[in-house]
């Protein structure tokens, strides 16, 4: 089965009715198919901008589960630095710290299909030096 990356805005949309984007976020993921991947620093980051949602961070994990979204770590030392290495390359981007986890999980599942709402850095961004990413909501279509 095929990997499919997921970044931190196409979560928040789907669980926010108020953001902007959730319907596109909604009708976006009703087109894919493949085991959903995502870092911890993209939980961490999606549990931020959803605190203060009515039952956000719960609905969060409820949401990860019911997709059967596997959670990689990306807090070992190795990972941590390359992630590092990344931001300061793609400074002017800018990448975050969530961000570059999701590249450098690329880079380790050789997959570039990702869901995300960040189409300015991920088009910018590569993984292995020049492989590009493949914009799931975006290029659907």
């Amino acid at each position: 089965m095929k990997a499919v990356l997921l970044d931190t805005g196409p979560i928040v949309a789907t669980l926010d009715a108020a953001d902007p984007d959730h319907r596109f976020a909604v009708g976006g993921f009703e087109k894919i198919s493949g085991q959903v991947v995502t870092t911890g620093a993209v939980v961490t980051e999606a549990m931020f901008f959803l605190q203060d949602l009515p039952g956000g961070p719960m609905r969060l994990v409820d949401w990860l589960a019911g997709i059967g979204a596997e959670i990689i770590d990306c807090f070992a030392s190795d990972r941590v630095r390359r992630a590092t290495e990344l931001m300061e390359r793609y400074s002017d981007t800018p990448m975050d710290f969530a961000d570059a986890t999701l590249v450098v999980l690329a880079a380790h599942l050789d997959c570039g299909a990702i869901l995300t709402l960040d189409e300015r850095g991920f088009r910018t961004f590569r993984y292995h030096r020049r492989k590009s990413f493949r914009l799931l909501l975006q290029d659907a279509g």
